[in-house]
C-alpha cells in the first residue's frame, strides 16, 4: 500500500483547499490533508503530527505565508513549502524565495502544482541525506578530535617521505618533542626510527602504497633526548601521498612483560636450586655419617699414639682431609639450607666492623676495602656467624675478580621494598628491610654465568683453584636467614651483590638464652640409650662414650629404644638419638619416651636439619642439637652440657 502524503493547506478558503488537493490526488497522490487559517491552528497542527509539505495562500485575513514560514522556520522544520496564490506581484514572489519558499504557483495554472511538489520532495530528500551525512561527520570528526585529545593514544600525519605535519599531545609526549620542533620541518620520520627498525618501515611504506594500510607492527622510537621508547604503530593512507600513524607506547606493557620473565627465571632458578638443594642435603647427610667414623676412630687413634710413633702423622693427614671434607659438607648443607642457625638480633654495620681486619689481610693489599654503614641501622634476625661467613666468601669471590687490584666496597642502609619490589620476588614481604651490598670492579659475569653462579660446585675458576661453593654457601646463607639477594653484574663492568633482610622488632624478636660452656667435663658415669639406625655410627658413638665412662644402651631402631626403656629398671639419664631414621623418627620417639620417662633429658643429632625437629633451620630454645660429623670431643662435650645443666635445673 502507498504511503498517503501529508499536506498542510494553509488557505482561509475551504473550497481552494480543496481544489488544491484535488490537483494533486489529480497527479496520482494519496493524500491525507488538513487545513489552518491562523498561526494558532498552524503550530496545533505541526505539533500534532509529522507532514511532508506544506502549501500556503500568499495573503490571508489572519495570516500571511511568510508569516507561515516563518513559523515554520522558528519550529526547526525544513519542508517543502510552496506558495499558491491568485496574484502574487514579481517583488513578492521575489520576497518570499529569500525568506525560504522553494516554489510559488499561481491558482489559475495549478497544473503546475503536481510537478512543483514531486521536485520539491525530491529536493527535500536530497537535503534530508545531505543533513544526516554532515551530522555523522560533525558526530565522527568530534569523536576523532576527543581520541586526537584524550591522550590514550599518539596520532600523527605525514607523508610518504616522512615529513611530519600534524600531531597531538599524545604524540608528542611520546617522542619529547614540542608541536614546534616536530613540524618545523627540522625532524622527519626516519631521524626517529633507530638503524635496526628501519627495514620495518620500508615495508610499512610498501604495504601503503599497495593497500592503502600497514597493519600494526612493533618498533622503537627515538625521544628527542635520545632514549628509545617501544611502540606499536599503525598506519593508513589518507589523501596521497599523506598518510596518519596512530601511535601506542609500550613502555608499561614491555616493563610489565620484563618482570613477568624475570619472576619466572626466579621460579625457574629457585625450583632448580630447591631440586639441587635437596640432593646436596640427602649427599651431606650419608657423607656426614661416614665422616663421623673416619674423624672418631682416628681421633681416638692419635689419642692412643705417642708423638714418635710414624703412625701418628698418617693418622693426622687423614684427620686433616676429613675435616675439610666436613667444611666441605657444612657448605653443601649452607646451600641447600639444611644448617642449624642460631638467629639473634643483631646490627649488621657490628657484623661488618668485626671482619674488617680479617677481610683486609684477605684481600690483599692491591685491592681497596671501603665500608659505608648507614646510621641508626635496623636490626635484623640472623646468624652472626653466617653472615660473617657470606662477607667472607663475597669478599673472596671479589678478589679472585680482580687479579689486578681494584676496589670493594660494603654498604650497609635501610630500605622499603614495596608491593611491585615484592611480586617480582615470590619470597618477599613488602615493609622495612636492610640491605647488606657487596660491589667490586671486578671482571664481571655474563648471563650465561649469573644463570649458574649460586649452583654447588660451578665454577669458572681453574681446577685446583677453588671448589665452586663460596656463591652456593651464600645463597644458601641468606635464603635460610628469610632473605633474598639480587646480583647486577656486567662483563668489564664489575659486580654488585645486594642481599635484603627483614627489619627485625628487638622487643619481639628477643635471642635465645646461650649456652654455657662446659670446658674440661667430658667424662660422666651416667646412663645413655644411643639410638642410631647407621651401625658404623652407632659403634663409634658407643666406643667413645664408654671410654668416657658412660654406662650405654644401644638401640638401632626406635622399637628397640622404648623395648629397652620399658625392661631397664634403672635410671635413663640421656637419650641420645639420631633425627631422620626409618620408620620412627627421632622426635617422634623421645616425644613416646617421655611419657614413660619423664625425667630423661634428650639430645639430638643429625647430619642435616629436618623438618620433624626444626622451623626453618631454627631449633625450639628447649632442644639440644648435635650436628654431624661427630668427634670424641663434640660428642662429650655437648653430652656433659646437657647434663650439666639437668644437674643444675
Amino acid at each position: 500500500m502507498t504511503e498517503p502524503l501529508h499536506l498542510l493547506i494553509v488557505e482561509d478558503s475551504p473550497s481552494d483547499a480543496k481544489l488544491v488537493a484535488h490537483e494533486l490526488e489529480r497527479a496520482g497522490r494519496v493524500l491525507a490533508w488538513e487545513r489552518v487559517d491562523n498561526p494558532s491552528s498552524m503550530r496545533d497542527a505541526i505539533l500534532r503530527r509529522g507532514w511532508d509539505v506544506i502549501v500556503s495562500d500568499w495573503s490571508m485575513p489572519q495570516f500571511t505565508a511568510t508569516a507561515a514560514l516563518r513559523m515554520m522556520k522558528d519550529m526547526g522544520l525544513d519542508l517543502p513549502f510552496i506558495i499558491v496564490s491568485g496574484t502574487v506581484s514579481e517583488e513578492s514572489a521575489v520576497e518570499a524565495m529569500r525568506a525560504g519558499a522553494h516554489d510559488y504557483v499561481l491558482k489559475h495554472a495549478l497544473a503546475r502544482l503536481g510537478p512543483a511538489v514531486e521536485r520539491e520532495l525530491r529536493d527535500a530528500t536530497v537535503r534530508d541525506a545531505r543533513r544526516r551525512a554532515e551530522e555523522k561527520l560533525r558526530v565522527s570528526e568530534a569523536r576523532f578530535a576527543r581520541l586526537a585529545e584524550s591522550g590514550i593514544i599518539g596520532i600523527c600525519v605525514a607523508d610518504m617521505l616522512g615529513n611530519l605535519h600534524e600531531a597531538n599531545d599524545a604524540y608528542l609526549h611520546i617522542v619529547g618533542c614540542t608541536r614546534d620542533e616536530l613540524l618545523s620541518g627540522s625532524v622527519r620520520w626516519a631521524d626517529m626510527t633507530p638503524p635496526e627498525w628501519r627495514a620495518s618501515d620500508e615495508l610499512a611504506v610498501e604495504r601503503l602504497r599497495s593497500r592503502g594500510i600497514a597493519p600494526p607492527w612493533e618498533k622503537e622510537l627515538f625521544r628527542k633526548d635520545g632514549t628509545r621508547v617501544p611502540v606499536l604503530i599503525g598506519v593508513a593512507m589518507l589523501d596521497p601521498p599523506n598518510c596518519i600513524a596512530f601511535v601506542a607506547d609500550l613502555t608499561e606493557r614491555k616493563q610489565a612483560q620484563e618482570t613477568l620473565r624475570r619472576t619466572e627465571e626466579r621460579l625457574r632458578q629457585s625450583q632448580k636450586m630447591e631440586a639441587i638443594g635437596s640432593l646436596a642435603g640427602g649427599v651431606a647427610h650419608d657423607f656426614n655419617n661416614l665422616l663421623s667414623v673416619i674423624l672418631s676412630y682416628s681421633s681416638l687413634l692419635v689419642a692412643e699414639l705417642k708423638h714418635p710413633d710414624p703412625m701418628r702423622a698418617d693418622l693426622e693427614e687423614i684427620q686433616l682431609a676429613a675435616r675439610r671434607a666436613a667444611d666441605l659438607t657444612r657448605q653443601l648443607l649452607a646451600f641447600s639450607r639444611r644448617q642449624i642457625l642460631q638467629p639473634v638480633c643483631v646490627n649488621l654495620n657490628d657484623v661488618v666492623s668485626q671482619t674488617d681486619k680479617m677481610l683486609r689481610r684477605l684481600i690483599g693489599e692491591d685491592i681497596e676495602l671501603t665500608t659505608v654503614r648507614a646510621p641508626a641501622l635496623g636490626m635484623v634476625m640472623v646468624d652472626p656467624s653466617q653472615i660473617e661467613q657470606l662477607i667472607m666468601n663475597l669478599a673472596v669471590n671479589a678478589r679472585d675478580a680482580m687479579p689486578r687490584g681494584g676496589k670493594l666496597l660494603i654498604e650497609t642502609m635501610d630500605v622499603l621494598l614495596d608491593g611491585a619490589y615484592a611480586a617480582g620476588h615470590a619470597k618477599v614481604t613488602p615493609g622495612p628491610h636492610v640491605l647488606l651490598a657487596v660491589t667490586d670492579t671486578g671482571l664481571g659475569m655474563d648471563k650465561a654465568i649469573q644463570a649458574r653462579m649460586f649452583e654447588p660446585f660451578f665454577t669458572t675458576k681453574e681446577k685446583g683453584q677453588g671448589t665452586g661453593l663460596g656463591l652456593s654457601t651464600v645463597f644458601g646463607i641468606v635464603e635460610q636467614s628469610a632473605g633474598t639477594i639480587e646480583v647486577d653484574s656486567e662483563l668489564g663492568q664489575g659486580t654488585t651483590f645486594k642481599i635484603f633482610f627483614p627489619r627485625a622488632d628487638p622487643a619481639v624478636d628477643a635471642p635465645p638464652a646461650p649456652e654455657i660452656p662446659v670446658p674440661g667435663l667430658s667424662r660422666g658415669s651416667e646412663t645413655i640409650l644411643l639410638v642410631e639406625d647407621e651401625e658404623q655410627v652407632r659403634n663409634v658413638a658407643q666406643t667413645i662414650l664408654r671410654r668416657s665412662g658412660y654406662h650405654v644402651l644401644v638401640a638401632q631402631s626406635g622399637g628397640d629404644a622404648l623395648l629397652i626403656c620399658e625392661q631397664h629398671p634403672a635410671a635413663i639419664h640421656l637419650l641420645l638419638t639420631d633425627v631422620v631414621m626409618r620408620r620412627m623418627s627421632g622426635r617422634q620417639l623421645a616425644k613416646r619416651l617421655r611419657v614413660i620417662r619423664p625425667g630423661m633429658k634428650v639430645l639430638f643429632m643429625s647430619g642435616y636439619t629436618d623438618s620433624s625437629i626444626i622451623h626453618h633451620g631454627v631449633l625450639d630454645s628447649d632442644m639440644a642439637f648435635l650436628q654431624k660429623p661427630l668427634t670424641p670431643e663434640s660428642l662429650t662435650r655437648k653430652i656433659r652440657s646437657v647434663l650439666s645443666e639437668a644437674t643444675r635445673q
